[in-house]
């Protein structure tokens, strides 16, 4: 299942240039992962300052 970006997401882009497949883009007020892109890898909730991505 795809990984989703809750609204703790600070807008940091760290998740988005650890993103393999570069699924994640800037959102209105954060970050939005594609999840028909998303390969489930978890990069972006390791490399997330204040745990945004999750398993949804």
């Amino acid at each position: 299942m795809a990984y989703q970006i809750s609204d703790e997401c600070i807008s940091c882009g760290a998740c988005a240039s650890e993103c393999p497949v570069s699924c994640i883009s800037e959102g209105d007020s954060k970050y939005v992962i594609d999840d028909s892109a998303c390969v489930d890898c978890g990069t972006c909730a390791s490399v997330c300052p204040v745990g945004a991505p999750t398993q949804g």
